[in-house]
């Protein structure tokens, strides 16, 4: 149940609450850390056809597709801008997209990868005060949304008994998100591990 806090809720709630991907559409999320992973989780809950993970970490990759992460796109690999990149390999661009990084040039990216017509982009992440959103004014003409989103648009009390019903079920595969458990004498360790990068989610053993 702990897991079901903030990080997990966030995430996965701005997939199938906000950017409600249809069954075989293609979705990118822009960051793949905890919150991201728990986004491409409901993406593919959502039977997403192609699911593209975007970092410029290249060793996420392979723990992301656990999550049903298809591609994966390194921003540093790329001498054009990774949107470029994306409506290239989506054929004029994805049917959402998901933000969560905080960084506002994955911001701008996430919403100008989408598609002309239909596209979604929600952004969850949380930039600096100073940071400023630039888009290009035909973004909107063209008719892609941008959506934001806190806590992933759930009520707890009377949403997340719905989450949990998808754990009972087997379908949501929360156990993928705890890669360590540390007493909690150890509290330092779970700390750094995260502050490394190393872990999703630690579970710190209270009894210990």
């Amino acid at each position: 149940v702990c897991i079901l806090s903030c990080g997990f809720s966030t995430g996965f709630g701005a997939t199938v609450n906000v950017a409600k991907p249809k069954k075989g559409q293609t979705v990118a999320i822009f960051g793949l850390g905890a919150v991201g992973l728990a986004a491409m989780e409901g993406a593919r809950l959502s039977g997403a056809s192609r699911i593209i993970g975007v970092d410029l970490n290249p060793a996420k990759f392979e723990q992301a597709k656990k999550f049903g992460c298809t591609d994966f796109v390194n921003p540093k690999d790329h001498s054009k801008p990774v949107h470029e990149v994306l409506i290239e390999m989506t054929n004029g661009g994805l049917d959402r997209a998901v933000e969560c990084t905080g960084n506002i040039n994955a911001m701008i990216s996430c919403f100008e990868c989408v598609h002309d017509g239909w596209g979604v982009a929600v952004l969850v992440g949380v930039p600096t005060k100073d940071d400023v959103f630039k888009t290009h004014p035909m973004n909107f003409l063209n008719e892609k949304t941008l959506k934001g989103t806190f806590f992933g648009n759930y009520k707890p009390r009377t949403d997340l008994p719905n989450v949990v019903e998808l754990y009972m079920k087997k379908e949501l595969e929360l156990e993928k998100f705890i890669t360590h458990s540390v007493p909690f004498s150890e509290i330092n360790t779970a700390f750094d591990l995260m502050l490394k990068g190393e872990s999703l989610r630690c579970v710190m053993r209270m009894d210990e």
